[in-house]
């Protein structure tokens, strides 16, 4: 049983009519967690305009949900205008969720989608010393490299196939129930 399992939440793809929910986690990032994940400090006016943009940018973006709460986000950036051979992942965790095997999982995910978008390299770069990132890049076989500061971290994902395609397929369309029923507390709670 990997520690995750332990938490109450769930992971699952964020849709476009959650971008606040996702710029609420970023802003709830302590001010270590925001410099490990932008790897400089930034302002919440910097905040408000990254998450902003999510769903502009084309990013495929899974998020730790407990309550009605993002805690942790993966995201499978394009580097790019569309998507082509290669892409980027990045993630954040709040401080209180950090060392519960959510960062590994996600990036399994990140790279089961980059997988089925046909990306051949997957980058990460991290600080060099963020060696949260680099031992979840280590475990999923990154090769990585210290360049100025920064560690990169290249992943080379399989060719897609019918599980990795049905895998990813059957997880949206429980993500998209899910959705519909947090929107569904939302509002219940709203009301």
């Amino acid at each position: 049983m990997s520690d995750h399992q332990a938490l109450p939440g769930s992971i699952r793809k964020l849709w476009p009519n959650e971008t606040s929910a996702f710029r609420d986690h970023l802003l709830r990032l302590d001010q270590s967690s925001r410099r490990m994940r932008f790897a400089h400090s930034v302002s919440d006016a910097f905040i408000e305009d990254y998450a902003a943009r999510m769903s502009d940018m084309g990013s495929v973006v899974y998020g730790y949900i407990e309550g009605n709460e993002i805690r942790a986000v993966a995201e499978l950036r394009k580097l790019g205008d569309r998507w082509g051979d290669e892409a980027e992942a990045a993630f954040s965790v709040e401080h209180a969720f950090q060392d519960h095997g959510l960062g590994s999982v996600m990036m399994g995910r990140i790279i089961r989608s980059a997988r089925n978008r046909g990306i051949n390299r997957l980058y990460m770069s991290c600080l060099a010393e963020n060696s949260k990132m680099q031992a979840i890049a280590r475990k999923h076989e990154a090769d990585l490299k210290f360049e100025y500061g920064e560690v990169i971290g290249e992943i080379l994902p399989q060719t897609p196939n019918y599980f990795s395609l049905l895998a990813e397929a059957v997880e949206d369309r429980v993500g998209y129930m899910m959705a519909v029923f947090d929107l569904q507390k939302r509002l219940v709670n709203a009301a």
